[in-house]
Parts: C-alpha cells; structure tokens; sequence
C-alpha cells in the first residue's frame, strides 16, 4: 500500500482533483520545495534513465522522432520487469503486483 507520495509542484500534482484522489485513499502528500529537484533525487535520477533508454532505442532503430512516446513506454516497460538492487530480486512489476 503507497503510504505516502513525494513529488515536485507540477501542476498535475497540486490539482484539487489528485488531492481529493489522495485524502480519499489516505495518502499523506508531501511537496518539495519550488525548484529544487535534488529533493526528489531518486525520481530525477530514474527520469534519465528512461529519457536515456529511449533516445537509445530510437537511435538504434533508426527510428524519427515523432515514436517518442512509444518509446519511453517500452522503455518503462522494461525497467519495470527489470531487477533493481534495491528490491533483491525482485523486480518493481512483481513487488507491485505480487
């Protein structure tokens, strides 16, 4: 169960709407401070991971540009069923899903 969720103050993140989503199932939000995003260290680092497998996968593809998006969904796909070192083996898509 997500207990608690830290992120940036991204208008996605700050509308009424995701609030009440979260107060509604009990997550305690908490909001790092406005242009900072060494306090989000782990998500930042993981964004260029993505942002690296994807332009990876395109260039290697030989792919244009416009299957971006496709491409950091595959891209994310993989890293899910991936094993991380912090999960010992176990990857995010198991220790998720059971």
């Amino acid at each position: 169960k997500l207990w608690a969720l830290r992120t940036d103050r991204g208008g996605e993140f700050t509308s009424v709407e995701f609030t009440e989503f979260c107060a509604d199932r009990g997550v305690s939000r908490q909001l790092t401070a406005p242009y900072s995003p060494q306090q989000n260290g782990v998500v930042e680092r993981q964004n260029q991971t993505v942002v690296a497998a994807a332009r990876s996968m395109l260039k290697a593809a030989g792919m244009p540009a416009q299957f971006w998006g496709e491409a950091v969904v595959v891209a994310v796909y993989l890293l899910n069923r991936s094993p991380t070192k912090s999960l010992d083996g176990v990857t995010p898509y198991e220790a998720w899903h059971g």
